[in-house]
């Protein structure tokens, strides 16, 4: 049943985009917990995703570079499907939601104006931020997928307290003067192409957790815009940011997550 539904749901998006344009494109996935199916156009990228186990069928989008997508997946909708009791018509229901999301050529080209070279960010979530971060530290991995696993929507102020704080105050004290200008360099870059949640994390939740006595030395490998903001976020610190209102991520058949 689920791969007839999930054929049903593909076929339903592939009718919204073939007419902008867009190609469907052959995918194996490597994980066997996975069904996948990819529309590639000239800006975006649109793929489908089931997750056998969460029961999720995912709609989600990135942009395209010179060599194809550049896999920093954002998700646009959400539901459960559950192959023990759902039906044709569930299928088909979530086909038209999905259809409906992405199907307008306006839609297309508010989500992406111009095609992204190979390696240039887009547009910085919270998500996409403690992603980058895990290059500085690689355990974030886990434990970012722990969180996307079990709560909706994602908890970022929650998350960056609970497990990116105590990271960079570790860093800080450790001392290494490399590591600290890379971390720094990553916070600079993410807060130019960040959302305001991207830019109040960086500023008010990391950077404010940080000790006042390496305050002279972040301030020399900050960016000069986000420095400014930096100076300008330091009347809040040791004032507390209230944390998201969230439900875990487990939901009955039939409900859009997103």
């Amino acid at each position: 049943m689920i791969k007839k539904a999930f054929n049903i749901v593909c076929d339903k998006v592939n009718a919204a985009l073939e007419p902008q344009g867009f190609k469907k494109v052959k995918v194996d996935s490597t994980n066997e917990n996975e069904m996948v199916s990819l529309f590639t156009g000239e800006n975006v990228a649109y793929s489908v995703v089931y997750y056998i186990d969460k029961m999720h069928m995912v709609m989600r989008m990135c942009s395209m570079t010179d060599e194809g997508p550049d896999n920093e997946w954002k998700t646009m909708a959400t539901w459960i499907f559950n192959p023990e009791t759902d039906t044709e018509k569930e299928a088909q229901s979530i086909g038209n939601d999905f259809a409906d999301t992405i199907g307008t050529a306006k839609n297309v080209k508010r989500v992406a104006k111009t095609k992204k070279k190979k390696g240039e960010d887009g547009n910085c979530d919270p998500v996409f931020l403690m992603k980058r971060l895990v290059k500085i530290f690689p355990e974030l991995k886990d434990e970012i997928k722990a969180e996307e696993d079990t709560y909706y929507p994602f908890r970022a102020v929650t998350f960056t307290r609970e497990f990116v704080v105590p990271k960079v105050n570790a860093l800080m004290e450790k001392g290494v003067r490399g590591d600290i200008s890379k971390l720094m360099g990553i916070l600079s870059a993410q807060y130019v192409k960040g959302d305001p949640d991207v830019r109040a994390i960086i500023t008010i939740v990391i950077l404010n957790s940080i000790d006042n006595k390496h305050t002279e030395l972040i301030s020399t490998m900050l960016s000069e815009e986000l420095l400014k903001a930096y100076k300008s976020a330091l009347k809040y610190k040791g004032k507390t940011v209230k944390p998201e209102k969230v439900k875990k991520s487990i939901l009955s058949t039939g409900t859009r997550l997103q």
